[in-house]
């Protein structure tokens, strides 16, 4: 199966990176790739959303996992499955990373897989691994995955920071496989 480039989004100090067009019944597989993903402030999230109206709204109920692998500059070492990171029948936004960095060595790089988006039949799987050195020096392999709980046809994506005073900068690439 083929991989085809759909869209670049190349970010500098915005509150998010969304992808408004182009999720629709071409592919049954779309991937995200997160390419140099830097916040400008220290410890905010990163983080995403669904939208079944074009991206109107980002509140799509969701069921999610959230759990991750770690290694610090100062050799602390853990596996965590993060209760407070994953997502029952809610409509928040989902964490893909956490604490992120702002120092020049600070940044994100992972992907997303969003599988039948406009299946109007089926709940929404998805899935990402994400990896980043965080505002703790430490390495952090996160993993995410569920569903949207919705038979709507998830249409946009959005990808932002959450903190107070969000910004970031990088590259998601939207690719659709088929």
């Amino acid at each position: 199966m083929a991989m085809t480039l759909i869209t670049t989004n190349t970010s500098s100090n915005a509150a998010s990176s969304s992808f408004t067009s182009s999720i629709d019944s071409t592919y049954k597989l779309y991937i995200f790739k997160f390419i140099n993903i830097h916040n400008d402030v220290d410890g905010d999230n990163f983080a995403f959303n669904g939208s079944i109206d074009g991206g109107s709204n980002y509140n799509v109920t969701k069921t999610t996992t959230f759990f991750q692998a770690h290694h610090t500059e100062a050799d602390a070492t853990g596996l965590t499955y993060a209760t407070n990171r994953d997502r029952a029948q809610s409509t928040d936004h989902q964490w893909l990373a956490e604490a992120l960095g702002s120092g020049g060595d600070e940044n994100l790089c992972g992907e997303l897989f969003l599988f039948n988006p406009s299946n109007t039949t089926y709940v929404k799987h998805f899935y990402a691994t994400i990896q980043n050195l965080n505002s703790g020096d430490g390495s952090y392999n996160s993993f995410v995955s569920g569903y949207f709980n919705t038979t709507s046809a998830i249409n946009a994506m959005s990808f932002f920071s959450d903190g107070d005073s969000p910004a970031i900068d990088g590259t998601i690439k939207m690719y659709g496989v088929g």
